[in-house]
Order: C-alpha cells, then sequence, then structure tokens
C-alpha cells in the first residue's frame, strides 16, 4: 500500500463562499515511540518515519488533508519536544498552526486545545480530527467520507462523527463500534451507534468481524467545535472550566503561563472514553477507503510487497535461507542474515533489534528493560 499524495482534488471546502462553515483538519502528533524501536525513539516517533508510504506518515497525513482545509486551516497538535521536528518536515505549515502540549494528556485534552483555537479565529469551525501515523488510500475515497461526514454535520450540528472500518481480520487490539445492521446501508451513510466495545478476546473479535453490525474505530472524527466543546462541558466539566480559563488568554501574552498552568492539571482521558462512549449524539460513517494505524513493525509487511521468500526488506540485505522476516536498515551498512525464519530486524545507527516477528508485545517488555538499566538515552 503506497501513498498517493501526488493525488489533487477540488472539493467545495476550498470554496468557503459556497459552503456555511469552513473546515479545519487538526492533525493529532503526539506519540511516545515506543512500538517502532529502535527506528523511532521519544524524541523522534513513528510519524516522522515512512513505512512503506513515499512520505513520512506526518507529512502523508498532511498532503492527504490539504485539498480539504488548505494550509491555512490545517493544525497539527504536538509536544514540546517533537516541534521543531513537525516544523522540519511540514514547511508550509505557519508555525502558529502548530500547537504545544506542555504534557503529554490524551485526546480529550488535545480535541479540546485544538477546538478553543479554532473558536477563536472561526466561531463556525467544523473539525476533521485524523492521527498523523496511519495510513489511508486512496485519498480520493477520504475525501469523499469527509465531504458526506461535514454534510451531515451541516444538516445535525449537534451530532459526533466517528469513521468506522470494517473488519477485515479478529483485531483483539481495537475497539470496535456497534452499529445498527442494515443491508441497504450505503457506504457514507451515517447511522447512530449503538454501543463501544472495547478490545475483545479472540473469539468475540471472530463474531464481530463476521457481523455488519461491527466496525474498528479508527480514531478519525467530524463534527463542529463549539458541540465538542459543549459535549466536554457535559461530561467532563473540570476540563472544560480549564479550557475555557485558557480560552481567555487566547492571543495575549499570559497564554502560556495559562496553558503551563491549566493543561497538565486537565484528566488524561481519550476523547471516547470522556465524551463519545456517554454521549447519545454520536454517529458512524463507515469508512469507503484502505485503512492501516501502522501500530507494530508487523504493518512493514502488510504495506510492502514481500519478496519470494516471504521477508519484507527495506534495507541493503543479504540472506541465506532466510524467511519470513521483517528487516529494517539503511542503505550503506549490511545487514547479512543465515539461518533465520520470522523475524524482527531493525539496525540503526545506535541501537539494532533482533525479536521474534510473532510477539509484538516483546518490544514493550524489552524497553521496559532497557529503562531499568538506566540506559534511558536509547529510547
Amino acid at each position: 500500500m503506497r501513498g498517493d499524495h501526488h493525488e489533487t482534488a477540488t472539493l467545495l471546502f476550498l470554496s468557503p463562499g459556497n459552503v456555511g462553515h469552513m473546515l479545519h483538519t487538526v492533525i493529532m502528533a503526539g506519540g511516545s515511540g515506543t512500538r517502532f524501536w529502535p527506528a523511532s525513539r521519544r524524541a523522534f516517533p513513528k510519524q516522522f518515519l515512512k513505512i512503506g508510504t513515499e512520505q513520512t506518515l506526518i507529512q502523508e497525513t498532511f498532503a492527504r488533508c490539504l485539498p480539504l482545509s488548505g494550509t491555512d486551516r490545517t493544525w497539527v497538535v504536538t509536544g514540546l519536544s517533537l516541534e521543531l521536528e513537525t516544523e522540519r518536515q511540514l514547511p508550509e505549515l505557519p508555525p502558529k498552526q502548530i500547537l504545544i502540549e506542555p504534557c503529554a494528556r490524551n485526546t480529550a485534552p488535545c480535541v479540546g486545545l485544538a477546538a478553543i483555537q479554532l473558536l477563536a479565529v472561526d466561531p463556525e469551525a467544523t473539525m476533521l480530527i485524523v492521527p498523523a501515523d496511519h495510513v489511508i488510500q486512496p485519498a480520493s475515497a477520504f475525501h469523499a467520507a469527509v465531504e458526506a461526514a461535514v454534510k451531515h454535520t451541516d444538516a445535525h450540528p449537534d451530532q459526533l462523527v466517528l469513521f468506522g472500518v470494517k473488519p477485515n481480520y479478529p483485531a483483539t487490539g481495537f475497539g470496535y463500534i456497534q452499529r445498527v445492521a442494515d443491508s441497504g446501508l450505503k457506504e457514507t451513510d451515517i447511522i447512530p451507534v449503538q454501543a463501544f466495545k472495547e478490545k475483545p478476546d479472540r473469539q468475540t473479535a471472530e463474531q464481530y468481524c463476521q457481523s455488519s453490525e461491527y466496525l474498528w474505530n479508527c480514531g478519525i472524527f467530524v463534527w463542529k467545535a463549539r458541540t465538542i466543546l459543549a459535549a466536554i462541558e457535559q461530561f467532563e466539566p473540570d476540563m472544560y472550566a480549564r479550557l475555557m480559563r485558557l480560552q481567555k488568554a487566547i492571543g495575549t501574552e499570559k497564554w502560556k503561563d495559562v496553558l503551563d498552568t491549566e493543561f497538565p492539571e486537565m484528566a488524561s482521558i481519550s476523547i471516547d472514553y470522556a465524551v463519545l462512549e456517554r454521549s447519545s449524539q454520536v454517529s458512524v460513517l463507515q469508512a469507503p477507503f484502505g485503512w492501516d494505524d501502522v501500530g507494530s513493525w508487523q504493518a512493514m509487511a502488510r504495506l510492502s510487497e514481500p519478496n519470494a521468500a516471504g521477508n519484507t526488506i527495506d534495507a541493503l540485505h543479504v540472506g541465506v535461507e532466510t524467511q519470513g522476516c521483517i528487516i529494517r536498515g539503511s542503505s550503506n551498512v549490511l545487514i547479512a542474515t543465515v539461518g533465520v525464519q520470522d523475524l524482527i530486524i531493525v539496525q540503526t545507527a545506535t541501537a539494532t533489534l533482533i525479536a521474534d516477528r510473532h510477539d509484538e508485545s516483546a518490544v514493550k517488555r524489552l524497553l521496559a528493560q532497557i529503562s531499568g538499566q538506566d540506559l534511558e538515552s536509547f529510547l
């Protein structure tokens, strides 16, 4: 699967005079850099990498959303340690549109921070919320889905629209959205959510996969900025009060001091738990595009064509009796393998990972050991 960032699109969102709203894209670009260690680090998480893509993941996301909102209505929310690299990778984006979180506080405070900033420049702002590190194709199908979601929120401004992805395998690592079963649904129909289901066991995931009622929750949302703030006020009143104190400081010299005071005191909670699972105004659109959350090194094998031996290689590599491996390195350091099977091998200038391909949780356990041995500089 390759990104199609060269694709162009002429959409109604580029002609503000044709519609009663302005669409703003908010790219959530935090991240700890753990699952793609050692290529990703705390100061260089996976959105800054190319993983089965022509550009880095954040660059692909920015380019995909550009026809929808233009440079002047695209925003990135990220952490202080990632600010400079974000600016380097997105030179077209005005620095004032990179919103800095003083600490990690999950997605509800992130969305709230973006909402108050958008309302300061556009009281009628519609928000498209997208993660920085997913692979989506084709862009044209993504644009069509967003257009359908925006039209829905224009007609029903109290609605919060989620994108769901039809499961193609029984994933136990994703949350699921349950919707009304209807064989007559078109791809971009938007219908109420019945329930949210947490990460299931294998048997339950298989049942979800066989049913037309269940979709993966892919973390892409469309709603009015004022609507999501009203929902935060209803379900997380303390967070809302802190956001309102922040809102008063926008554009003043007090902004950073108030941000540093209020933001760390907000509950660290996802927008799903904070609002979506509590609200009766949530609808879902089945995504008509291909989607991958690029959640582990296994994504390389999904996004790139394996060779005849089943190896997925992004490196200078020579192998003998090497099968089913995922190998990542540079173009000037040779990785040579003999008699190995089903390994993940990742080589960087300062660290090398060799792991069982089928034990994705091992990397997390490994990093805990590295941290415990006073090797923090390698994280």
